[in-house]
């Protein structure tokens, strides 16, 4: 009996500290399986510090690794579906970060689901030890706004630690062509059978976290953009809902002309109302500037990602 192909894909980027032992961690866990082989592929987005040096050295020793080293910053998003678009000979890959958040050893439990028939296998966090309250509460606003607003359902604590099929590998390899991805969403787009998990989030093992602040605006808003038009929609009701308060105010004036025989001098509501109308008019404006500038780097058709090498390298 051939045994199951799996690949581990996991998304590097300044993680010189931790990476040794996320490897170390990850393997001793694929060693227990014994029907799976097993390979793990390290996809680094271009860093700055010697992660790729480690991971040289890890894969010299490890012949079951291997390393895509992408040619510039590129993104969680893209490292994510680089390493799918070079795994989909896997029969399932299992995707998670390197910084020991995510726990090797739910591997064999996502398997265990997959064998029963299960092609997504995804991942809910009940807690994360080292997340502040700010953030999580941010966080969960914007899933739950991002529900509201989308007809996709996404879980708020989903994470992108999850398993998918070969079918749904290929499906994502082949069927989407655009940049602005938001792969948590995808995947609930995508459908399939798919089931979920629940974990607690370990603290980081070392160093700190990658996602800065405007680069989870920049998630949200690539979550937005592409599972919602709704806020273009926003814009019409805002505009009638102003639009009728001020031919109330209008009707306000004429009636109080003419009964009192005096023009009004409130010159702070003039301004206070233009003020606002302008905000909300930029707002508008704003809203729909976003989604041409999501149109505008479709269409341009650049590259999602540059691979720059291969560790080892492929003949």
């Amino acid at each position: 009996m051939s045994k199951l192909k799996l690949t581990v894909v996991a998304p590097v980027f300044n993680e010189e500290q931790v990476i040794a032992h996320f490897h170390a961690r990850t393997r001793k866990v694929l060693n227990t399986l014994a029907d799976v082989d097993a390979t793990i592929l390290y996809v680094v987005d271009r860093c700055t510090d010697n992660t790729l040096e480690v991971l040289r050295g890890l894969v010299k020793e490890d012949p079951k690794s291997k390393v895509l080293a992408l040619s510039s910053r590129f993104g969680h998003q893209m490292s994510l579906l680089a390493g799918i678009e070079h795994a989909v000979d896997a029969d399932a890959i299992v995707m998670m970060d390197s910084d020991l958040q995510h726990p090797p050893e739910l591997i064999p439990e996502l398997l265990e689901h997959f064998r029963k028939g299960f092609e997504v296998v995804y991942t809910v966090r009940c807690d994360t030890e080292d997340v502040g309250f700010v953030r999580k509460t941010l966080g969960n606003l914007f899933y739950r706004m991002l529900g509201a607003i989308s007809k996709v359902p996404i879980n708020a604590n989903a994470a992108d630690f999850r398993l998918i099929s070969a079918r749904v590998a290929r499906t994502l390899a082949t069927g989407f062509q655009e940049r602005n991805m938001f792969l948590r969403g995808l995947f609930s787009w995508i459908g399939f059978r798919q089931t979920h998990i629940e974990y607690i989030a370990e603290k980081r093992f070392a160093g700190h976290s990658k996602y800065s602040f405007s680069r989870m605006v920049q998630l949200a808003m690539a979550g937005i953009l592409s599972f919602s038009t709704k806020p273009l929609q926003m814009g019409i009701f805002v505009g009638v809902g102003f639009a009728a308060l001020a031919f109330i105010f209008m009707l306000a004036a004429v009636v109080n002309y003419f009964i009192a025989q005096e023009i009004p001098s409130g010159w702070t509501t003039l301004v206070s109302l233009f003020l606002l109308f302008n905000g909300v008019t930029l707002i508008v404006l704003g809203t729909m500037g976003a989604y041409i500038g999501a149109i505008y780097e479709e269409v341009k058709g650049r590259p999602r990602y540059i691979i720059e090498e291969e560790i080892p390298h492929r003949e």
